[in-house]
């Protein structure tokens, strides 16, 4: 049975944004033998242990991106670089343990994000060999989907797709509806690396498979190459690494604009209007200046662009998007309010060095109980349960 929060009674709370700190042999153990030696494993390079693909191709260092020690306690600053996933705790990777720990948050269900390929999935576009490409994807999917059935549809992993071939990716969403998939984890910005911009002709077969299945699209921060070229350009460089962390981590919550006003002016929402857009990771209390700004500027300087467009990009948003928040307190009522409470959702980002933990719920308790309780309900429970189809 599904938690129940404590701390807001009657309301089984779903956290939008969590990840999964990946076995390292995730791959190897679901690889046809083909592959086995080629797909991400974690080895020797250079005299560092890292996850590498296709035998030298590094991905990613070994830590298991996780700040909750094997103790419970949590890691502040830069210590959790240094851990793998033999020294955090299980709950980073352990399907028992993480309902565990949910349970014991009072957290109904989590939706989760992966490391290892990138926030996008936009790692594995290293990898030359389109096949081999391709069959990271899909080996990553298939062992979400068993962990998803473990967790008897708790834990529900976002599906990647291979963006890099639009064909492709029709195929994925439609193979991993299939499996149970509840969404999808897709690039924010594919044109960083050639591929055509959102609002290219291109893209319609993938807006209407995920349209007609009602798989919506996550777009978690740092989700391509050009978004964490530019945070990590952010931090002067005579700061300190846990300093350039800090500022790169919080410049990176902007870095979601990116997407957002591209397809606010492109005829996507509008030839696509039950297709659900998802921004994970950046809170939200940037957007009501950012919806101001983009109708004004394009009421301005692009009036004759707009005027094929039924609604402002503002009200596209209002109709299709989404924003997540975990930290923000006093700015929330103000971002509800201009947004409404059906576009905005709850998230912890557990267990990243950011997340809300250990008092993860309790630390949003003075911003959230000073809300109508329908209004509570929405944003911590209703708006996820329908986006995501989750059966409560």
């Amino acid at each position: 049975m599904p938690a129940v929060s404590p701390i807001f009674p009657g309301i089984s709370i779903i956290d939008t944004d969590t990840h999964w700190s990946e076995p390292a042999d995730l791959w190897t153990s679901m690889a046809p033998a083909k592959y086995r030696e080629l797909v991400p494993q974690i080895r020797e390079h250079n005299g560092r242990r890292k996850w590498v693909v296709n035998g030298d191709i590094p991905l990613a260092g070994d830590s298991a991106v996780s700040a909750i020690g094997p103790d419970g306690e949590k890691m502040l600053g830069l210590e959790f670089l240094k851990h793998d996933i033999e020294m955090v705790h299980a709950a980073s990777y352990d399907c028992d343990a993480r309902l565990e720990l949910m349970d014991r948050m009072g957290v109904s269900h989590g939706i989760v994000y992966p490391n290892v390929g990138g926030f996008g999935n936009q790692n594995f576009l290293k990898i030359d060999d389109t096949a081999l490409r391709i069959a990271c994807v899909e080996i990553y999917n298939d062992w979400m989907s068993d962990l998803q059935r473990r967790s008897g549809g708790r834990i529900l992993p976002m599906a990647l797709v291979p963006w890099w071939d639009i064909d492709a990716c029709v195929s994925e969403v439609d193979r991993m509806h299939a499996n149970g998939a509840k969404g999808i984890v897709m690039c924010s910005n594919p044109h960083d690396s050639g591929m055509p911009n959102f609002a290219q002709p291109d893209w319609r077969p993938f807006w209407e498979v995920c349209e007609a299945l009602d798989m919506p699209i996550n777009f978690h921060i740092g989700a391509s190459e050009g978004d964490i070229d530019w945070s990590g350009k952010v931090p002067y460089s005579t700061w300190s690494g846990d300093v350039k962390l800090s500022l790169g981590g919080a410049a990176i919550f902007l870095g979601q604009l990116r997407w957002m006003v591209n397809l606010l002016v492109s005829d996507v929402p509008e030839l696509y209007p039950n297709l659900n857009f998802v921004s994970v990771e950046s809170g939200v209390g940037w957007i009501p200046f950012l919806l101001d700004a983009l109708d004004y500027q394009c009421g301005e300087t692009a009036p004759e662009h707009l005027a094929h467009l039924s609604m402002k990009p503002s009200e596209y948003f209002r109709r299709q998007f989404y924003g997540c928040f975990w930290f923000e307190s006093r700015t929330l009522a103000s971002a509800i309010e201009h947004l409404g409470a059906d576009r905005i959702m709850f998230e912890t980002d557990i267990p990243h060095p950011t997340c809300l933990y250990p008092h993860s719920v309790e630390r949003v308790r003075a911003a959230i109980s000073e809300l109508e309780p329908a209004v509570q309900k929405r944003i911590l429970q209703d708006n996820a349960a329908e986006l995501y189809n989750i059966q409560l």
